[in-house]
């Protein structure tokens, strides 16, 4: 599976194994700054810690789930 499009260069090629625990702005668009309020406010340190965070997944989950409701 190709993920260039979704991370920075330096991780271009990597398996998904070593970016998930990359830094978060590992990822395109997810700036130093970015990281480091992600850090601030949820303690988010990596990819991974982005992906598994509870606050992001309910998100995610109910956004999901708006798309099916009538």
């Amino acid at each position: 599976m190709n993920i260039n499009n979704a991370v920075t260069k330096a991780y271009e090629g990597k398996s998904f194994k070593e970016i998930v625990n990359a830094p978060v702005d590992a990822l395109q668009g997810v700036s130093a700054a970015d990281a480091a309020a992600l850090k601030a406010a949820f303690n988010i340190t990596t990819v991974g810690d982005l992906a598994k965070n509870k606050f992001f997944r309910w998100a995610q989950s109910i956004a999901n789930l708006a798309e099916t409701e009538v």
